[in-house]
């Protein structure tokens, strides 16, 4: 077939063959990041394990020392906003300054000791950029409650990014650990391991969801201190134990040959 101008015309599976062919590179690039990203977190590591090992679950979710660091400021904040209205008799304006007070200054102290200590400070100034834009939201409303908005943008942000990659088959989850287990892109071919993706960024983007569906609540009946502690709750802990899930189901759809033999 040609164009009016006599020119051949490229036949229509042709140019679907090369849509799919650069949607299979973009996604492959965007999943090498990902995945990159991933392994020095230390997910590499427990994906690719046979066992699942305490040493690498601890350090996929950061270490003591990156888990103290998640913890510690949203704790701190909590105990002092939550023992000044309740013991001290504070007002909710006057607990609002001292608790972000201790939960700043707690996250600049972690982040100068990842300094001192010449290790990698990159989780701990990404929390303490964290910490102190949630602590000036919370200062220009004046409601201890804004201490925790962002947080329902982040876990908002995500439901939606992993939504989008189920929405255009590319499941965020099987990108990254096609990649990890060296499988590339591949395991799109292979229904089993599709499928187990799609399960699991189902499963991930429950995580968040959940996180909503408990947090907003709380937030909208001006509950503070129970959106505090949920706040903890459903950070570190309910992570680690995704990842555990996700680590089962990532056992059973890669071959443990095909995992020895990289």
């Amino acid at each position: 077939m040609t164009d009016p101008s006599g020119s051949p015309r490229p036949d229509e599976g042709e140019r679907a063959d090369a849509a799919a062919e650069r949607s299979d590179v973009d996604a492959g690039e965007f999943a090498k990041q990902m995945a990159a990203a991933a392994e020095k977190s230390g997910l590499g590591a427990l994906a690719r394990d046979e066992k699942l090992s305490g040493r690498d679950l601890l350090t996929a979710v950061g270490g003591v020392r990156g888990i103290l660091e998640a913890l510690l400021p949203g704790l701190v904040f909590l105990l002092v906003y939550s023992g000044l209205t309740s013991f001290a008799g504070h007002d909710a304006q006057a607990a609002l300054v001292p608790a972000l007070v201790a939960s700043v200054g707690l996250a600049v102290v972690f982040t100068i000791a990842r300094l001192a200590a010449k290790g990698q400070p990159t989780q701990a100034i990404a929390g303490l950029i964290g910490v102190l834009a949630s602590a000036a939201l919370a200062l220009w409303s004046g409601d201890a409650r804004d201490n925790y908005v962002i947080g329902f943008y982040t876990n908002a942000a995500y439901t939606l990014g992993l939504t989008v990659s189920l929405l255009v088959r590319w499941p965020a989850i099987g990108l990254i650990v096609g990649f990890l287990m060296g499988d590339g892109v591949a395991w799109k071919q292979d229904t089993r391991k599709y499928r187990a993706a799609q399960f699991l960024t189902l499963v991930w983007i429950g995580l968040f969801v959940a996180r909503l569906a408990v947090q907003v609540p709380f937030y909208l009946a001006n509950n503070v201190e129970a959106l505090g502690a949920t706040r903890l709750l459903m950070g570190v802990p309910l992570y680690a134990l995704v990842l555990v899930f996700s680590w089962l189901v990532v056992r059973a759809v890669h071959p443990s040959s095909a995992r020895s033999s990289e």
